[in-house]
């Protein structure tokens, strides 16, 4: 499907990098005025490119406000794939090919590789360490959009409000359980993957718990560990990720290894 007008996939593609927008926010990011914006935004909405509603497809609800609230714009699914047509299409292409030649398994090789990757190098180099800022900072630069929602209780969503490879991952969800694999194991954490674009969701939101993968593991009093139930999630938490050498460690449905320090008695 082809944009209205050049207009009108400038501000898609703001919509696809950024994530859901306010026209002000659109019209600042284009350097543009709000009512330049309203034009191109009406066009994309008349030819369901592109959503309207008055609070963003994730997040907390904000509550009640004073005044009319702004409106939030947000890129559908037909937007979505307009946005990346060509590239997606090639990409399917291709692994449509491999699933031929030699099988799902080999797909799930590649989007093991693929996931390692798109990750890489997150983190500091000499200790490991990565929070779940420089995560969503690492996927933004990638293409996916994503942004750290803090959860009142338990943790976080990480969201992803744009995929380049949306209907690649529709057809082969080899794809979101291998990315899914390695945020768990960069993080530390059993991650749950709660929705995702490739099936029809507004965004691919994933769950960071607060405390890390081992957490939930007694440990005995000699172990001078005490229980880290009443933990409270800090959105720039870290976790340490041990990268293994080789690929089948680094494919493995286990989170990395996260070990606790034993304290030594007095």
């Amino acid at each position: 499907m082809k944009f209205p007008t050049e207009a009108a996939e400038r501000v898609a593609r703001i919509l696809a990098e950024n994530g859901p927008s306010t026209a002000s926010a659109l019209a600042e990011e284009l350097g543009t005025s709000t009512t330049a914006v309203r034009r191109p935004l009406a066009a994309l909405h008349e030819a369901g490119l592109v959503a309207a509603s008055e609070r963003a497809p994730y997040g907390p609800d904000p509550g009640p406000r004073r005044g009319r609230p702004s409106r939030v714009f947000s890129l559908t699914g037909a937007g979505r794939a307009a946005c990346e047509q060509a590239y997606d299409a090639l990409a399917l292409e291709a692994l449509r090919f491999l699933a031929e030649r030699d099988g799902r398994a080999a797909v799930a090789e590649f989007a093991a590789d693929r996931a390692d990757r798109l990750l890489a190098g997150v983190g500091s180099a000499t200790t490991a360490v990565a929070t779940v800022h420089e995560v969503a900072e690492r996927l933004t630069e990638q293409g996916f959009a994503a942004s750290v929602e803090p959860l009142a209780r338990d943790g976080a969503q990480l969201c992803q409000h744009h995929c380049p490879v949306v209907d690649a991952a529709g057809e082969f969800s080899e794809l979101c359980d291998a990315e899914t694999q390695a945020l768990g194991r960069l993080l530390g954490r059993h991650v749950t993957r709660l929705a995702t674009l490739a099936q029809g969701d507004g965004v691919c939101t994933t769950l960071i718990p607060a405390q890390p993968a081992d957490s939930h593991q007694s440990t005995s009093p000699a172990d001078g560990e005490g229980s880290n139930s009443s933990q409270i999630f800090d959105p720039n938490m870290t976790a340490s990720a041990t990268r293994a050498d080789t690929p089948a460690a680094r494919r493995s449905t286990t989170p990395a290894t996260h070990q606790h320090r034993k304290r030594v008695a007095p």
